[in-house]
């Protein structure tokens, strides 16, 4: 196990839930929510094991997961579009503390709990990904030996990493109970479509065989819809 990695992975994962939890409960004025602890103790579970799991089976792409955001990114419009995903990220979290602390949304217990389980199949769906695409880098690069990986997910669709990442947008608000969260999953949802659309110009010009794999799996997403 590459220790320096382990240190600073362990770090990052530390400071990531530490945020959320400021995002969440600083706008909501209180502790007293159930809605946020659930999510935020099902989201450290997911991302610890996840996290174990690549430091074990592949180091290399947890290290090319770590360099993400706006700063990260080489593309000039990729930068635009990982600002706006960014800030529909704080979004996704302060507006449900504030819903949860003025009770703009009445949200029932067990729809709460349909958010999670939302949430953890967009998880599911992002493990699976890592599974078979060891290029999977959270900025828009090509790698060294970088080839088009067309098998598990990708025979369906040919970005399943995003399709999994609108689960997990999709459940955060309903999780934490808000229905107003809601319209910080349509910009970061919006973003996300144009990084799409972007990032396929980008993989045609840059990655060998991408052209003849976008005849091969037609749906970007969702299959039969887009």
């Amino acid at each position: 196990m590459d220790e320096p990695l382990s240190r600073r992975v362990t770090l990052g994962v530390a400071q990531m839930i530490g945020m959320m939890a400021a995002l969440i409960f600083i706008p909501a004025g209180t502790l007293a929510y159930w809605q946020a602890w659930m999510f935020l103790a099902l989201y450290a579970v997911v991302a610890v094991a996840m996290t174990v799991d690549l430091l074990d089976r592949d180091p290399a792409l947890l290290e090319r997961r770590m360099k993400s955001g706006p700063g990260a990114e080489t593309e000039p419009t990729q930068k635009k579009i990982m600002m706006i995903v960014t800030a529909g990220f704080f979004g996704l979290l302060v507006v449900p503390g504030l819903d949860h602390r003025y009770g703009w949304s009445a949200v029932p217990a067990a729809t709460a709990m349909i958010g999670d389980a939302v949430m953890l199949l967009g998880w599911w769906i992002i493990f699976h990904v890592f599974r078979v695409n060891t290029f999977t880098a959270a900025t828009v690069e090509i790698a060294q030996d970088q080839r088009v990986i067309a098998t598990g997910p990708y025979a369906l669709v040919r970005h399943p990493m995003y399709a999994g990442g609108f689960f997990l947008v999709l459940g955060v608000p309903i999780a934490l109970g808000s229905w107003w969260g809601l319209l910080a999953v349509a910009v970061i949802m919006a973003a996300l479509t144009w990084r799409v659309i972007d990032e396929e110009r980008f993989l045609i010009e840059n990655l060998p065989g991408y052209a003849d794999y976008r005849q091969q799996v037609r749906w970007r997403l969702v299959p039969g819809l887009w």
